[in-house]
This record gives structure tokens, C-alpha cells and sequence, in this order.
């Protein structure tokens, strides 16, 4: 069993029965997926870019990407609709922890100037939304590799219904917010 889903089932789940006074062990938020999104513009002149992309998030996720393709067409950044822009990963049960571990113990801590990431990044709904600038943070990605440095948008969905029960889901599991 992954160390972080145990964690979860011994310490987490009681400590959050205890601050928000659940009627069932049910009712206690977990998460239940993380996307992982590259947005790759550069695939509109080269499509080859999208290649690389893809390639580096299925080493860092360890699962296959989907490519996303354009919704609309937007004559001045010379998009078509249907032209692939990016490619994204969905990662649930065993390998969202394992993700979800990584990121936390390996990959933040290695952000140059890492303070701790942003508490104002809920959506209203319960899910947390973290950019990242490079993908190199990841211990997968060989540095030499590496034709060009790109981002990622990460979005962990949990099943809380406000953000406060979110946030404290997320700092009991160890996930490094900034204090104010």
C-alpha cells in the first residue's frame, strides 16, 4: 500500500472527523484525481513539439497522455480548429498517490526560491490548481534532454465541498502552502 493513501486511512480521515464533525466516516474529503496539463502553443508551426511533450509527461506521470486538440479556430494565433495544442493525463488510484508523493517530497522542494505554494489557488469547489514553470523540477526528466523548457498546470480534485475543508485535506497530507 502506497505510504500517503495509508497515511490517509490512519491519520487524515480522524483528524478531519475531529475539526469538522462529520456525521460519517464517509463524509470525510479525499482526493479523487489529478490532471496533469501541457499546453504546447509552438505545435501550431512544429508539430513535432508536441512529441517531446508528450514524452516528458509520460515519464513524469508514468502513464500515456492524451492529445488536446483546439476547440475553436483563432485566425491570429493561425490556429485551426482540431489542430493538437497540448496533451493532458488524468491520474487516479495508486498512481495519483504515487504522483501526488512525488510532487510533494521530490519536485517542490526543488522550485529555485521555493517559499511554499500559493493558499489562494482553490476554485470555490474544493479542487487546487498549481502551476509549474518547468518541467525539470521532476527527477525523471534528464536535463540534457531537454530541447525546451515548458510548464504545466496541475489540478488536484478532491471531493470537499468548500475550499476550507480542501485546504486542510491537502496541509494534513504535507502539501507545502505559503504562510501569509
Amino acid at each position: 500500500m502506497n505510504r500517503l493513501k495509508e497515511k490517509y486511512l490512519n491519520e487524515i480521515i480522524p483528524a478531519l472527523h475531529a475539526k469538522f464533525q462529520y456525521s460519517s466516516v464517509m463524509e470525510a474529503p479525499k482526493i479523487s484525481k489529478i490532471t496533469l496539463n501541457i499546453g504546447v502553443g509552438d505545435a501550431v508551426l512544429n508539430p513535432k513539439v508536441l512529441d517531446d511533450a508528450v514524452n516528458e509527461l509520460t515519464q513524469i506521470s508514468g502513464q500515456k497522455p492524451v492529445v488536446t486538440k483546439a476547440k475553436k479556430s483563432i485566425a491570429s494565433f493561425k490556429l485551426r480548429q482540431g489542430m493538437a495544442i497540448g496533451c493532458k493525463v488524468t491520474l487516479r488510484g495508486d498512481r495519483m498517490y504515487d504522483f501526488f508523493d512525488k510532487l510533494i517530497t521530490i519536485a517542490l522542494p526543488r522550485v529555485r526560491d521555493f517559499r511554499g505554494v500559493n493558499p489562494k489557488g482553490f476554485d470555490g469547489r474544493g479542487n487546487y490548481t498549481l502551476g509549474i514553470k518547468e518541467q525539470l523540477i521532476f527527477p525523471e526528466i534528464n536535463y540534457d534532454k531537454v530541447n525546451k523548457i515548458r510548464g504545466m498546470d496541475i489540478v488536484i480534485v478532491t471531493t470537499a465541498k468548500t475550499d476550507q475543508e480542501a485546504f486542510e485535506l491537502l496541509k494534513l497530507f504535507g502539501f507545502p502552502f505559503r504562510k501569509n
